[in-house]
């Protein structure tokens, strides 16, 4: 066996072991596929997006506050964040929230309640989430 072989061999086992890393960073990592988005209007200025994503809280829950959370590329300031829950398409609960100057935006709201020895879940089972955004629409030209 010659250095050239070594070094090939070598390489392949890098190159082998890259990719097996890739896979299994893909593989593991969180996926939204549940989540959609789409364009509801849209002017010269900006557009409003809406996405959907699940919610699920399960009926064991002890945590107290539930969250919806994000960030927003361009989003276009005095407008905020429109977050409606659904449960089996009805809805259950309304909110806005301001969004930072960095684009980030967070909700929080009550999941469960205990008053005493009485503990109400207010939120139990699976939801649809729909937040809307409004960003900023770019032309481009050409002079």
């Amino acid at each position: 066996m010659c250095l050239g072989d070594f070094f090939y061999m070598k390489l392949e086992l890098v190159i082998i072991s890259g990719l097996f890393v890739l896979m299994s960073t893909i593989m593991i990592s969180p996926t939204f596929a549940d989540q959609t988005s789409q364009v509801i209007a849209e002017n010269d200025d900006f557009k409003l997006l809406k996405t959907t994503i699940p919610m699920y809280i399960p009926s064991d829950n002890t945590l107290p506050w539930g969250a919806v959370y994000g960030q927003i590329k361009d989003h276009v300031d005095g407008y905020p964040v429109i977050i409606q829950i659904y449960k089996n398409g009805d809805p259950v609960h309304f909110a806005q929230t301001d969004v930072s100057d960095d684009g980030s935006y967070e909700y929080k709201f009550r999941i469960r309640s205990v008053d005493g020895d009485k503990v109400i879940n207010v939120f139990e089972g699976d939801y649809d989430v729909k937040i809307f955004q409004t960003v900023k629409t770019y032309s481009s030209f050409s002079i």
